[in-house]
């Protein structure tokens, strides 16, 4: 593999998780709701990833247990700040904070503190006959493994649901005028409740990724700030799943440069430059960015007047 494949493999294959967390904050935020959790959320799902495919030996058993812990972690910041109103920043910073001291205290639980790092065999890739064998662009496309096939298909279908169906004119309808949404019959709190559910599933299963479907172990600091990417690439990409595609390769190559760079002992820039790289180009792209379509209601609980 010539140094071009590799770069794009290591492209789309760290889009993944950024694609998957950024879609689930587009949806959410289309109703009003801002999941700040997210990656307190990632980090959760990063450990119930691991810790499910350790236990039972399979690795979709992993999956599901990120899906149902991201699930119980949103259903936690749903209630705080759907139900009773509460602020979703402060919210979610504390869940954040929370789940770095969660993570770690669950892990040694169950684990202990081992001598050497617990493992579990990653995703495998899955290539496409014929297809994988196109020069340079095969196996970049068409040698991933299945979650990255399943992102890219779920942002396709996140975009029809969003603009060419009835639900998704009742998501952004939320997030635009609730009160309209309430006249017409529809629970705005329910609407943004399943939503976030739905956000923090796609969360955990993004943070899954890095622990059981990348590297096969897991550390507390194995996030590391993506899930703060994710949620500017929704900002960044425009609240429409198309631009969370082109945003989250865009980051993906980033980081896969930085990879690429260190695994070649490239000497001409210093390591903490290259694995600050992607961090930084989310600081530049916020501040480059110069218009938002921000939903009207984002950030804001919704309190139904009585009459």
């Amino acid at each position: 593999m010539n140094v071009i494949t590799g770069l794009l493999v290591a492209t789309i294959r760290m889009s993944t998780p950024l694609m998957l967390g950024a879609l689930g904050e587009v949806f959410v935020e289309r109703t009003g709701v801002m999941n700040i959790a997210i990656e307190g959320i990632f980090l959760m799902g990063a450990w119930g990833g691991f810790v499910g495919a350790y236990l039972t030996g399979k690795l979709w058993a992993g999956f599901l247990f990120a899906i149902l812990v991201g699930i119980f972690c949103g259903a936690i910041y749903g209630y705080f700040t759907i139900k009773l109103k509460q602020h979703q920043i402060v919210t979610g910073v504390a869940i954040n904070i929370l789940t770095v001291g969660l993570g770690l205290f669950l892990y040694q639980l169950l684990f202990g503190i081992p001598l050497l790092p617990l493992t579990v065999e990653p995703l495998k890739d899955i290539s496409i006959p014929f297809l994988s064998d196109i020069p340079i662009i095969g196996s970049a496309l068409f040698s991933q493994n299945i979650l990255t096939y399943l992102a890219v298909v779920l942002v396709a279908v996140g975009y029809w649901v969003l603009f060419k169906t009835p639900l998704g004119l009742i998501i952004r309808s939320t997030g635009e005028n609730p009160e309209a949404v309430d006249v017409a019959g529809i629970n705005v709190e329910r609407i943004r409740f399943i939503t976030v559910l739905g956000s923090s599933a796609l969360d955990g299963l993004a943070g899954a990724f890095y622990s059981i479907g990348f590297l096969g172990l897991y550390t507390n600091e194995i996030i590391g700030g993506r899930g703060w990417i994710a949620f500017a690439i929704c900002f960044l990409g425009n609240w429409d799943p198309l631009g969370i595609l082109i945003g989250s390769l865009i980051f993906g190559f980033a980081e896969g440069l930085s990879v690429v760079l260190l695994t070649s002992n490239f000497k001409l820039i210093p390591n903490e430059f290259l694995i600050a790289f992607p961090y930084i180009l989310t600081i530049v792209a916020t501040i480059a960015r110069r218009q938002f379509n921000v939903p009207a209601f984002l950030g804001k609980p919704y309190i139904k007047e009585r009459g």
